[in-house]
C-alpha cells in the first residue's frame, strides 16, 4: 500500500506507467495520489499503439496501465486518512507484521468505513477488468489485421 515506494520501484525497473484516462498514478480508493505517470492514454487503441511502438523500438520493458477507481466509488480523502491511520495504529499495537498486514488493514478499513473501502475495491477491480478486456480486444483486432 506504499504507493511512493511502488512508483519508485517501477521507475527503477524501467516500467512505463500509463494513466488510463487519468493524469497521475491512481490510488486504491482515490483517483489521485499526487504521484506522476509517464504518459496518459484515453483509449484502448492508444495503449495498443504505445505497446506496438515499444516493441518496434526493441524495448522489452513492461507497460503498466493504471486504471482509477470510478468517481462514484471513490472514498473521500478525510475518511480514508482516518480509517487508514486507525488501522495502521491497531496493526502496530497488535503486533501484526509481514504478509498479515495487508489483509488486516483491508478488513479494518472496510469495517471502519462502513464498507466504503470494500465497495471502492470492488468497483476498481471491475473497472480494471473492463479496461483490460477493451485493451485485449483492441490488441486482437490489430493482430488480426496484420498480413
Amino acid at each position: 500500500m506504499d504507493l511512493p515506494a511502488t512508483r519508485e520501484w517501477l521507475e527503477t525497473n524501467s516500467v512505463t506507467v500509463v494513466g488510463y484516462e487519468c493524469d497521475e498514478l491512481p490510488a486504491f480508493y482515490s483517483r489521485a495520489s499526487g504521484l506522476p505517470i509517464d504518459l496518459r492514454c484515453d483509449s484502448p487503441h492508444e495503449v495498443v499503439e504505445l505497446y506496438q511502438a515499444q516493441r518496434q523500438l526493441g524495448l522489452n520493458s513492461a507497460l503498466l496501465v493504471t486504471v482509477p477507481v470510478p468517481r462514484d466509488a471513490e472514498v473521500e480523502s478525510a475518511l480514508l486518512e482516518r480509517v487508514l491511520s486507525d488501522a495502521l495504529a491497531q496493526a502496530e499495537s497488535d503486533g501484526i507484521a509481514g504478509r498479515d498486514v495487508t489483509p488486516f488493514l483491508l478488513a479494518r478499513m472496510a469495517e471502519r468505513s462502513e464498507g466504503a473501502t470494500l465497495r471502492a475495491n470492488i468497483a476498481l477491480l471491475e473497472n480494471n477488468a473492463r479496461v483490460a478486456a477493451e485493451i485485449a480486444g483492441a490488441l486482437t483486432t490489430v493482430s488480426e489485421a496484420r498480413p
